[in-house]
């Protein structure tokens, strides 16, 4: 049931604007949960089910022609078959799930990137998901020409990575936004930093944030 909270196994979230570093920060949240035994189950978005990972080949190829609204609705058709199939039957059983993004990306991209009014997106994020929404969010964050940098070293860019820097500016402007207005759920970490003093503040938001339960 679609807004029942999970107060024991958590839902936490990793977002950022391309290039702040999620897929290696994703590597030192694994070594958290396995350094305290702690289940985990790790996925992504827009993937997570067969049907997300089809919608993903989609929303990401360059060669994807689709409207501003089309794009958004297939967001949150993938993030409703992630909830059902994979995120909500895992805390049922205890076991804590960690997200490369959620629905902080639709209102950041589709939203401050696209143009989409955010308010149409808060819609579709009621009507999705009722009242379920991360325990915890760690948002990296990157000045915008680290970001641009680490894109440009990509081999192949997908369909956002191609993005003029206006568009990554605008999404990042969401992204802290968001987390100015609820401080409760996010952790801003700079991510411009050596890999371990980023360690160390992930860490420590994890700490903090299991502590409140155990």
């Amino acid at each position: 049931m679609i807004g029942k909270l999970f107060m024991q196994a958590q839902f936490i979230t990793l977002d950022g604007i391309d290039g702040a570093g999620k897929s290696t920060n994703l590597a030192v949240i694994k070594d958290w949960f396995e350094a305290r035994n702690l289940p985990v189950l790790f996925t992504r978005e827009p993937g997570g089910t067969p049907v997300g990972e089809a919608l993903r080949e989609i929303l990401l190829d360059p060669a994807t022609k689709a409207g501003l609204h089309t794009e958004t609705l297939l967001m949150f058709a993938a993030r409703r078959q992630h909830i059902e199939d994979v995120i909500l039957p895992a805390l049922e059983r205890g076991v804590n799930v960690v997200s490369d993004r959620f629905t902080d990306a639709t209102f950041a991209y589709q939203g401050g990137g696209r143009g989409v009014p955010l308010e149409e997106i808060a819609v579709l994020e009621n009507w999705v998901q009722g009242g379920f929404r991360p325990d915890l969010t760690i948002l990296l964050d990157v000045p915008l020409e680290v970001s641009m940098q680490r894109i440009g070293k990509n081999r192949e860019k997908d369909r956002f990575e191609q993005e003029e820097a206006g568009f990554f500016t605008r999404v990042r402007e969401v992204y802290l936004n968001r987390a100015a207005a609820s401080p409760e759920r996010y952790a801003v970490i700079d991510s411009n930093r050596d890999i371990g003093e980023v360690r160390k503040s992930i860490n420590a938001v994890l700490d903090g944030h299991f502590n409140r339960y155990s």
